[in-house]
């Protein structure tokens, strides 16, 4: 999984996460099997601190503009700070469902 395990190495290095998850969803979606295009990560970090939403988004776009360039296709983002992590339930909202792609 050489995109996954791309994401997971530069979130961690940039970000120092208290807690990070990556997660593949490209099997819920019409991309042939095996596929590394449609991606959810979940960061919680004290560099969130003080920032708004779409300024975090920013930041893991930034650090993941090579891998956005070459063919992941969809990205989610799950950024909080610690103190809203611990807030907050721990669970995150699904993705929502694949609406074709591939022409259909």
């Amino acid at each position: 999984k050489p995109v996954e395990t791309s994401i997971k190495n530069k979130l961690s290095q940039q970000l120092s996460p208290k807690y990070l998850d990556v997660i593949n969803e490209s099997p819920h979606h019409n991309v042939p099997a095996g596929s590394e295009t449609h991606f959810k990560v979940v960061v919680v970090t004290d560099q969130f601190e003080n920032k708004p939403l779409l300024q975090r988004h920013r930041m893991v776009n930034t650090i993941l503009k090579e891998e956005l360039e070459n063919g992941v296709h969809a990205l989610s983002i799950v950024a909080k700070t610690p103190q809203q992590w611990e807030e907050s339930d721990k669970n995150v909202a699904p993705s929502p469902n694949c609406r074709g792609g591939f022409g259909k």
